[in-house]
């Protein structure tokens, strides 16, 4: 797939792997229809954008809103006629015991952001993704694939986003639009330290060393980019979570607790 003069809306593009992800797409001639909450931020990508070689519109957007994502797709076609890629990648992560949570509501938020954020911009772009034969890419993550401790509201939101989108994938098998689901490890963005706590507030600080087995953001956007340009289905990013995942088919207690040590560890 050539991304030169494609018109991809990509969420959470003010920082980390969106905002690295549209300069490597502008880079290659891409339209970039930008999306966050920050309007501040989404400019400063949208020049990053600009210098890099490709066109890039900023459009304030809270995905939990499925008003404001239906204009965001309002948005991209008023500017670029259409839309050949949505990459659903806004996102907010959590780090709690569950005993320890006093403030439920932040279930609510990681399932408004992560997962009906992701249906809401899939449901108002995708006659136009498909009308051009287009692709849809769903940024997840391993916690998607298995539970981890400490991230009941983030691995169930991001499981609710694997079924989603592979069921879409099915349904769209014969419309020619193509589904990607991305599935990361510990990527070194500030995810972490945004995360939202037992009080429903952001952590501030990451709970882990951000030095230890953590993937640059570069590195994970070339694996997405080189697997958008191959329309594939998904991509599970490590092989220690490959292989995992492989060892969980026939072995899932000792996943359980090899996942249990890991987070003692960090803790």
């Amino acid at each position: 797939m050539e991304f030169r003069g494609k018109t991809i809306v990509i969420t959470g593009a003010s920082a980390g792997i969106g905002q690295a992800l549209a300069i490597s797409l502008a880079r290659q001639g891409a339209n970039l229809v930008l999306a966050a909450r920050s309007a501040a931020a989404l400019e400063d990508t949208a020049k990053r954008c600009e210098a890099a070689g490709g066109k890039a519109i900023s459009v304030a957007t809270d995905v939990g809103d499925e008003t404001a994502c239906a204009a965001l797709m309002q948005a991209a076609v008023a500017a670029f006629g259409g839309i050949d890629i949505l990459v659903n990648n806004a996102g907010v992560s959590m780090v709690a015991r569950f005993l320890t949570i006093t403030d439920l509501t932040l279930f609510e938020r990681l399932m408004r952001i992560n997962y009906l954020g992701a249906v809401y911009c899939t449901h108002y772009a995708l006659p136009r993704i498909k009308a051009r034969k287009g692709l849809l890419v769903a940024i997840s993550s391993l916690t998607g694939k298995t539970g981890v401790p400490t991230r009941t509201g983030y691995a169930a939101s991001k499981h609710a986003m694997q079924g989603f989108f592979d069921s879409l994938r099915i349904e769209l098998m014969d419309d020619g639009v193509d589904v990607l689901v991305v599935s990361p490890g510990f990527v070194a963005t500030a995810i972490r330290a945004s995360a939202l706590g037992s009080d429903g507030g952001a952590l501030k600080a990451s709970p882990r060393n951000e030095a230890e087995g953590t993937m640059s953001v570069d590195a994970c956007v070339g694996i997405i980019v080189r697997a958008m340009a191959r329309r594939d289905r998904e991509v599970v990013m490590t092989l220690k979570a490959r292989i995992g995942l492989w060892l969980k088919l026939i072995a899932p207690a000792l996943v359980d607790r090899l996942a249990l040590q890991m987070s003692q560890v960090r803790e």
